[in-house]
């Protein structure tokens, strides 16, 4: 008669430690996507069953899944990895691996997608900083479960051949923009390439909602909304600060990365925030030294962000004739002393 097998008996098949098998088997943290399959798939194939197994997820099936998510460029902000981490991590809870696949930020005639998208190597895909719209175009084109975080302003949501999530941003702009405008500060600018991204442009408008419901009138010049280059946003605006003839009483910004460049500038200045300009942001964003717990912004929760769009493809993988859904998240709007008068 064979003995039972034992998680020993796994760790020494594997070349791993037994506590590596403890926890890939206990879903636990500290062990790679990889290595928790090949302990999952060994354990399955000895029959061991351990306890805390009963209320498991079912083992590997015998063909492997594979997602990709889409990303335009490498990121390496905390925001935008904590969102990726989250996603791998509940896709290994389904057995699904997750793949990287980096495509450019704009595509020129005859660009094809990577073969890896193409090839059948893919059984969905989460897409996220994509803001071309031909390579938006281009990878809708593909007949597998589709996932995406914002698009392009000129590709509407109803375009696209996949489930569409977004960061509500019209109603909490609104909100941080009245907030400065009731406090006594009614001369602000925007800043924030309102043609980048849907969630950019909504933001915008909830900027110009708020001036309207105190039937104040817009001050063009003091924003900022035209195209940014990735690489030189401090400098253009740092540039556009520097030709301004005053400044205005507050800027709202699309993102905490331009309110910090904007803080930044100030800073070089002499020119106290919020004593003598208020300033918000948005996403949350805890990058950068001073801003953290400073700054006004809307508090989004990337891990429970990555979780719901893991979560959002699964469902569309195991229901693919469901009608595709716009999903809103609408964060907490988080008040630092970046706003006070």
């Amino acid at each position: 008669m064979s003995k039972k097998p034992t998680m020993q008996k796994i760790a020494d098949s594997l070349g791993v430690s037994r506590i590596t098998v403890w926890k890939a088997l206990n879903d636990q943290t500290g062990v790679s996507d990889a290595v928790r399959a090949q302990v999952i798939k060994l354990a399955s194939q000895l029959g061991y069953t351990h306890r805390s197994q009963q209320k498991a997820p079912a083992l590997l099936p015998s063909e492997e899944k594979n997602v990709s998510v889409i990303v335009s460029r490498p990121e390496s902000s905390v925001f935008w990895t904590s969102i990726i981490h989250r996603i791998a991590q509940e896709l290994s809870k389904s057995h699904i691996n997750l793949l990287y696949t980096y495509v450019p930020s704009s595509t020129e005639t005859g660009y094809q997608l990577p073969a890896a998208l193409t090839n059948g190597t893919i059984q969905g895909a989460i897409i996220m900083n994509v803001y071309d719209a031909h390579l938006l175009r281009l990878i809708d084109r593909l007949e597998i479960p589709k996932v995406y975080l914002d698009t392009v302003t000129s590709i509407s949501t109803f375009e696209l051949h996949g489930d569409v999530l977004l960061l509500e941003g019209y109603e909490n702009t609104r909100r941080i923009t009245g907030m400065m405008l009731d406090r006594g500060r009614t001369a602000l600018g925007f800043i924030g390439d309102i043609a980048y991204a849907r969630t950019n442009r909504d933001r915008y408008e909830g900027f110009l909602a708020a001036l309207a419901d105190r039937e104040i009138a817009p001050m063009p010049e003091f924003s900022l909304t035209e195209s940014f280059n990735v690489n030189e946003y401090y400098h253009q605006i740092a540039q556009f600060l520097d030709h301004l003839k005053k400044l205005p009483q507050g800027f709202v910004c699309a993102s905490d990365d331009l309110a910090y460049f904007v803080l930044q500038h100030m800073v070089e200045k002499g020119i106290r925030v919020p004593r003598e300009l208020a300033l918000s942001g948005f996403d949350g964003c805890s990058n950068y030294n001073g801003t953290d717990d400073f700054l006004t912004t809307v508090d989004v929760q990337t891990p429970l962000l990555g979780k719901r769009l893991a979560r959002q493809l699964l469902y569309r993988i195991e229901n693919p004739e469901s009608d595709f859904e716009l999903i809103y998240i609408n964060s907490a709007i988080k008040e630092g002393p970046s706003t006070e008068f």
